[in-house]
Order: C-alpha cells, then sequence, then structure tokens
C-alpha cells in the first residue's frame, strides 16, 4: 500500500490538496476545522475505544474497527463530503481484504449531526473504481506541477488547512455559488 485514505479522500476533494499533501506540504496542524474533527473523534463515542479499536496498516489509519462483526467505523464532522469520505473508507475495506479480512462492512459516522452511512461488503464495481481511483492519484502525486487552482473557488476552498497556501499572491477567483460552503 502506497497510500492512506487521506489521498482518496483528496483525489475526491481537491487535486491540488491531494498533490501538495502527497508532496509532503502538511498543512492540517493549522485547520481549526482538523482540530474540531480530531475533538469529535475523542469525546463523540467514549464508550467506544473499549469495544473497538483504532487499526493501522501501513499508511491507512482506521478510526475504529470492530473485529467481531468486521466493521469499520469512520468519524466525520460533516456529511458535505461524503462521496469523498465513502471512498477513502471503501479504500481501508480493500486494504483489509488485501491483508486477508474479508467481508468488512463500514459505517461513515457524522455524530453531529446524527447521520450513518451504512456500506456493505466491497463489490466488483466498487473495487474496479478503487483501482482507476489509484490511477488518478498516480498521476496527480507523480506530476512534477502542482495542479492549477481551479476557475471558480470552491464553497469548501475558504475552511480547507490549503487555503492560504493556495491563494497567496495569486488572485482569489469569485467562490462558485453551487457549492456548499464548507466541509
Amino acid at each position: 500500500m502506497k497510500y492512506g485514505g487521506g489521498h482518496f479522500n483528496y483525489l475526491l476533494v481537491c487535486p491540488r490538496k491531494l498533490w501538495l499533501y502527497a508532496g509532503g506540504v502538511g498543512m492540517e496542524h493549522t485547520s481549526e476545522r482538523v482540530a474540531e474533527g480530531k475533538l469529535l473523534h475523542a469525546t463523540a463515542y467514549p464508550s467506544r475505544p473499549g469495544r473497538y479499536e483504532e487499526l493501522e496498516v501501513g499508511p491507512v489509519k482506521i478510526d475504529f474497527y470492530d473485529p467481531r462483526q468486521r466493521v469499520i467505523h469512520e468519524i466525520k464532522l460533516s456529511d458535505r463530503m461524503e462521496e469523498a469520505h465513502i471512498w477513502q473508507v471503501r479504500y481501508y475495506q480493500l486494504v483489509l481484504e488485501q491483508i486477508g479480512i474479508a467481508g468488512v462492512r463500514a459505517v461513515v459516522e457524522y455524530p453531529s449531526i446524527r447521520h450513518t452511512e451504512q456500506l456493505g461488503e466491497l463489490t466488483d464495481e466498487d473495487r474496479a473504481r478503487l483501482a482507476e481511483m489509484e490511477r488518478r492519484i498516480d498521476r496527480i502525486v507523480e506530476s512534477e506541477q502542482c495542479p492549477p487552482i481551479p476557475p471558480k473557488r470552491k464553497g469548501i476552498c475558504r475552511r480547507c488547512s490549503y487555503f492560504d497556501f493556495c491563494y497567496v499572491g495569486e488572485a482569489v477567483p469569485e467562490e462558485d455559488s453551487d457549492q456548499e460552503d464548507s466541509l
């Protein structure tokens, strides 16, 4: 495994963010949003650590894994980037499958809005999409050039930990009003 779940998440959120992250430009430590997510992770389910375990497999770090039921639990702050969250977790399922843990299901949890997304086992279509996503990640991270800033700023850009990096010294494009306001 050469990628972590964040690579798959960032592919769907922003290719520029993916390229910077893969190149070792980590801005998450400066983000209030990331700090909020870490606090939520630590406090949302206080009894969970006794029942489930955090699991690391190479570069993959799974929030909580229930080995008896074979269920991944991923905690997120908001569902505004739900597709990215789902494919991040689908990648976790694939990683566990590759190390011999078959039949893994997953739950993406949004405790602050009391919503969960149940994911069944991986399908052949899921595996094919993950393979294509990995090829796209390869092309982006192996590129010599940082992907350009989109012509219209997405609503999520404003709260992104890379915002200042992306827009310093560059003209800030108008915000795309069709996009969600934050992560």
